[in-house]
């Protein structure tokens, strides 16, 4: 594998995490539908692949698990202790037999054998881990040789400097990277772009898949 290099604009974890203890209490209400169309679209791509063991890295309250096939085993990892709390709940409320785990676990370093599962899917979470390289190689090590790498996020084009600029003040309070990019995910990855989709309604979203070839 490529070597990796830092990102140009490296978030605090301690930011991170303390934003989303703000966040857990409101975020299914908040932010849950400002992500609906891509979360859902995410899934219905796993749960096409035919895929027997799948990582989602940046679960969060776990939205997404009622929509995977339930004969899919689902690991869930979040750093948030708190996001992580509500998506427990949720498991056991809903009895989403499916899922197998669910970690508090930094994605920068998973605690997985090497090509333990078919897929991983990170969605809306590579502009807000601290080293969105190091994270998506550790998804690489994790996947199976041919697997896929699904990614849900918001990638800045050129066009949006004007909005990158006005949100940097605001990027630690937030816990995310306004102005991350496609190519800044990518640097240093050997792992090859199958396919690069706006999430409609708005496309303020792409979903990329990623082989694992």
């Amino acid at each position: 594998m490529s070597s990796i290099r830092p990102s140009p604009r490296r978030l605090d974890v301690a930011a991170v995490i303390a934003a989303y203890r703000r966040y857990a209490g409101m975020y299914d209400w908040v932010f849950g539908p400002a992500f609906r169309w891509g979360r859902r679209r995410s899934v219905a791509r796993i749960n096409a692949l035919g895929c027997r063991r799948v990582l989602e890295v940046g679960v969060g309250t776990g939205l997404s698990l009622p929509r995977y096939r339930r004969d899919i085993r689902i690991v869930g990892i979040d750093v948030s202790r708190d996001m992580l709390a509500v998506a427990k709940r949720r498991v056991e409320e809903e009895r989403l037999t499916h899922v197998d785990l669910l970690a508090e676990m930094d994605g920068e370093q998973l605690a997985f054998a090497d090509h333990a599962f078919d897929a991983v899917v990170a969605m809306h979470v590579m502009s807000v881990v601290p080293d969105p390289q190091r994270c998506l190689a550790e998804m690489q090590r994790v996947c199976r040789p041919g697997g896929t790498i699904l990614v849900c996020n918001h990638f800045a084009a050129g066009s949006e400097k004007w909005l990158t600029r006005r949100m940097e003040p605001f990027a630690k309070w937030l816990g995310w990277r306004p102005d991350f990019t496609l190519t800044d995910m990518l640097a240093g990855s050997s792992l090859g772009v199958a396919a690069n989709d706006p999430v409609p309604p708005f496309g303020l979203f792409n979903l990329v898949i990623l082989r694992n070839d």
